[in-house]
């Protein structure tokens, strides 16, 4: 049956079979298309494809970003084996019946010791060195010397654009460029202001220093580049009849000029304009004309290139501003969700309290108060948990006992446990020295994974939380190992445990707790993993550099201790 293989994007190697003999199968973001795609530039319901008669045909759901098949953007069309659908930042393939839609976006790379890679390299070049862009000075070839040339300003154009997301600096870069190759003595960049339509000046290069006065600009002229989309090249424009009734030129007294339009993907950008200030009559009494149609045609697609620069600049920083939106949306209703609930709780917790004191109720006012204690807790927890996450920050480490952390930590989770009816097992070992790493950022981490693992028992039967630690001398590691008999995790919401806002509680996490503990263990050079079975419990291993007792002490200005073999 025909269907739809992923090659690109965070689904890729997904499969759709398109079996459905009528109807439509819907892609989108939303968890009740057919094909749904983890893609923030996808729409809720972004596309369809759709079966007529012996033929599939693609159609867009009037989406945001559009929908492109074979970098066309398209709203309905029919569909060919081979052919590729984007959508968003994802690409899917389409093949007919019987055919592997994998096949058609297979390369493979030839191991370098494989007896089929024949190939050796005979000659190597770096970009500086290309005899195609170093037009030699002595060519008798003028043609082939002025295609080099032409090359040569075309690749460096292309590097401009290509180095910088910052359009003002973009275009300053596009300006050097042009007066390097052009004797032009003024130029501008001007973009079309999105809201207003109108031409707004964003770069001006003069080539004399110091001479950076007012600038006139024909309207004639930018007028007929806008609606034409034509360059012009113009050699005392007030006798050229395109521009005869164009008064503005003889107000600003243009002599040689040069406008061409930025035109991109989708429309026109703006317009780049260099001109000269020396009189016509005299340029041509020198013999000094500054500017040819070999200029022209060079201008022409320099500004192309600009344009597609200044768009896809502009399109990057409203992606950017877009997810930066999502993620502060995301983050806000995650964290109210779970305060609301907290507030709730401390609210019924309230309650009791003020009815304990009413009626003089010692159990009533100690249930209400465990309810807001509890509550405070969580609170508290997750107040420290948006620090944590919130920040970068440099571990402070000092010389610390990991056994006393530990002992602090099951001291602390204690009532929690009881209220679980789970058991905590910690036996600590007997040689476990003294470690260098921060003491405050270790505990909150520590502290998180053991909470979890409680909530992870809670309900189940002997439920048991297993803590112990360890140091391997030979992969110079400290491990501290957090083992649950709970239910469980499926490897599919294992892989999802340490995603920002992800929990596994529902309503009761935040999905901040884990990501903040590999954080503050990756802090530290170390790292978490994790590891489940449905039905056995989960394990978790926190893991960070070893350092010795001697560059511990030493580190926080202590005596070292020596070795027992001293004398």
């Amino acid at each position: 049956m025909p269907s739809l293989f992923i090659i690109q994007g965070r689904n890729r190697g997904a499969r759709y079979d398109l079996a459905a003999p009528s109807g439509a199968v819907s892609i989108g973001r939303e968890a009740g298309n057919l094909v749904q795609l983890e893609d923030n530039e996808v729409s809720r319901r972004h596309a369809e494809i759709r079966r007529v008669g012996e033929a599939f045909i693609v159609g867009d759901l009037k989406s945001s970003n559009g929908t492109y098949l074979n970098e066309a953007r398209v709203e309905r069309a029919e569909l060919s084996s081979g052919d590729r659908i984007r959508i968003g930042r994802t690409v899917l393939v389409y093949a007919k019946d019987g055919e592997d839609p994998a096949a058609f976006a297979t390369v493979d790379i030839v191991p370098a010791a494989s007896s089929a890679d024949s190939s050796r390299i005979v000659r190597s070049m770096r970009e500086d060195d290309s005899i195609v862009l170093a037009a030699p000075e002595d060519s008798q070839n003028r043609w082939l010397a002025r295609a080099r040339s032409n090359l040569q300003v075309m690749y460096r154009t292309s590097l401009a654009v290509s180095h910088t997301l910052d359009i003002d600096e973009l275009l300053g870069r596009i300006l050097q460029l042009v007066f390097e190759w052009v004797e032009a003595d003024r130029g501008c960049i001007m973009l079309i202001d999105p809201e207003s339509g109108e031409l707004r000046t964003k770069a001006r290069r003069d080539r004399k220093a110091g001479e950076t006065g007012s600038m006139a600009i024909s309207r004639t002229i930018l007028d007929y580049v806008l609606d034409r989309r034509e360059g012009v090249l113009t050699s005392d424009a007030q006798d050229d009849d395109r521009f005869s009734g164009g008064n503005s030129v003889v107000r600003t007294g243009v002599r040689e000029a040069i406008c061409v339009p930025m035109q991109g993907r989708y429309g026109t950008v703006g317009v780049i304009y260099v001109d000269t200030t020396m009189p016509l009559i005299q340029a041509v009494d020198q013999g000094q004309r500054r500017f040819s149609d070999d200029h022209l045609k060079l201008m022409i697609a320099i500004g192309h290139q600009a344009a597609l620069a200044v768009e896809d600049t502009t399109y990057y920083s409203a992606m950017v501003q877009s997810e930066r939106l999502a993620g502060v949306g995301q983050t806000i209703a995650t964290l109210s969700h779970h305060i609301k609930n907290i507030l709730q709780g401390i609210r019924g917790g309230s309650y009791l309290v003020e009815m304990g004191l009413e009626n003089d109720d010692a159990g009533v006012l100690r249930k209400g108060w465990d309810i807001v204690r509890r509550n405070q807790d969580k609170i508290s927890s997750l107040v420290m948990d948006m620090l944590s996450f919130s920040k970068d920050r440099e571990p402070d480490p000092a010389p610390s006992d990991l056994k006393s952390l530990i002992d602090d930590i099951v001291e602390t989770v204690r009532q929690r446990a009881d209220e679980a009816q789970a058991t905590i097992h910690w036996q600590p070992p007997a040689d476990l020295p003294l470690l260098l790493f921060d003491p405050v950022g270790m505990s909150r981490a520590v502290l998180n994974v053991v909470t979890n693992a409680l909530d992870a028992v809670e309900g189940r039967p002997h439920a048991a939380v297993t803590i112990s630690a360890a140091v391997d001398q030979e992969a110079r590691v400290a491990r501290i190992t957090v083992a649950d008999n709970g239910a469980g995790m499926p490897p599919e919401t294992l892989a999802e445990i340490f995603t920002l806002f992800v929990s596994t509680k529902g309503s009761r996490g935040t999905g901040l707790g884990l990501t903040v503990s590999r954080k503050i263990l990756r802090e530290h050079g170390g790292d978490i993993h994790a590891s489940s079975r449905v039905g056995e419990g989960s394990t978790f291993v926190l893991e960070f550099p070893l350092e010795d007792r001697g560059a511990a002490e030493h580190a926080n200005g202590l005596p070292t201790t020596p070795p027992m073999d001293s004398p």
